[in-house]
């Protein structure tokens, strides 16, 4: 998969906040195209977030699906491949204990092809120490990151290391 830049993104920020319809249109395509890329966050895995941190993700998810679309055709995405990708980069999470939430992202980092990507993911989610009207919990940072790096790994076609 080509790299997919920042410029790239922000324009699939900008074209689903421009129309006050491309935001259910794009839903509707991610639906139709990517089903099971569409139902990750109704799952079971989700229940614990509230319910505008499912809101914001799915707008993420949605940002990252319509970016990677515009460079390249996205592989089909199955439930397997989304648990095995998931399952290796929280082994990666859990392998990096303390330090801030920016510096538990850093193994992410290391040689990854989507940079841009996620680097996106990582500034999306993370608080400044002022904002009171934060969108993600500090709780639900991590696990927000795992579920939004694994949207991006799978819909790049990146491998994770699975030997965890």
């Amino acid at each position: 998969m080509q790299f997919i830049p920042e410029d790239a993104i922000d324009q699939a920020v900008a074209e689903l906040e421009g129309k006050s319809d491309a935001y259910a249109q794009g839903l509707e395509a991610m639906q139709q195209e990517q089903p099971v890329l569409f139902a990750y966050p109704f799952t079971e895995n989700f229940e614990a977030f509230t319910a505008e941190e499912r809101e914001y993700f799915l707008f993420l998810m949605l940002v990252v699906w319509h970016a990677v679309r515009k460079e390249a055709l996205p592989p089909v995405i199955d439930e397997k491949h989304i648990s095995e990708v998931e399952e290796a980069n929280w082994a990666v999470m859990h392998g990096n204990k303390g330090g801030n939430f920016r510096s538990r992202l850093d193994p992410f980092f290391e040689g990854y092809p989507q940079e841009d990507l996620l680097a996106f993911a990582e500034d999306a989610l993370t608080q400044d120490e002022e904002d009171a009207l934060a969108l993600v919990s500090r709780e639900g940072q991590e696990a927000l990151f795992v579920s939004l790096k694994t949207i991006i790994d799978c819909l790049t076609g990146y491998e994770p290391d699975f030997s965890g």
